[in-house]
């Protein structure tokens, strides 16, 4: 079972991101969703700078949105083909509901860039814990989108970036498991 809501560490060892072509309505309403943002800025974060910004695309933005990915896909590929063009409508408008994951960092700080990244990667997965924990699926795709300034700019400021976006919705299909890592591959004990 994936997800199994049983308790928190059950939670957490059968947690399964869903695919996001697969994620169909119902997503979380916007209670929900507040709930589920609530958790992601609970994250680890050093100097309490908040370096992670998140923005919701309604589904009534979903067009302007993928208008938007046709324009900057077209503006850096003049020659996209009709399939190309497709996939990033298909990219908009997958799954109930949508949250772009910006990472802020907060410049002139001591602390370091490095670490104010990694506190946006802890509140993402924060943000998909809390919505596994709600009994909804979500998944996290980065791809051509995320590194595309055109893109960038309508979500963020200078100095912002994508880290990734952020759809959310219940399974469509039965979800699979993917491989893991084999535990002695990458856990080891230090003996030096």
């Amino acid at each position: 079972m994936f997800n199994d809501r049983s308790s928190p560490l059950a939670l957490l060892q059968t947690r399964r991101s869903g695919k996001p072509r697969d994620l169909i309505a119902p997503g979380p309403d916007d209670a929900q969703l507040r709930q589920i943002l609530e958790v992601a800025i609970r994250t680890p974060d050093h100097g309490k700078l908040a370096p992670w910004r998140f923005v919701v695309v309604p589904l009534e933005k979903r067009a302007a949105f993928a208008d938007l990915l046709e324009t900057a896909y077209r503006a850096e590929k003049a020659d996209a083909g009709r399939l190309e063009i497709e996939a990033m409508h298909q990219f908009a408008h997958q799954a109930p509901t949508l949250v772009v994951a910006l990472s802020a960092p907060v410049t002139g700080s001591k602390i370091p860039v490095w670490e104010q990244h990694l506190s946006v990667g802890a509140a993402i997965m924060n943000l998909l814990n809390a919505t596994h924990a709600l009994g909804f699926a979500g998944g996290w795709l980065t791809g051509w989108p995320t590194y595309n300034q055109d893109v960038r700019a309508a979500f963020g400021a200078e100095g912002e970036s994508i880290a990734g976006f952020i759809f959310i919705g219940t399974p469509g299909k039965p979800q699979e498991e993917r491989p893991r890592p084999d535990y002695d591959a990458v856990i080891s004990v230090w003996d030096r």
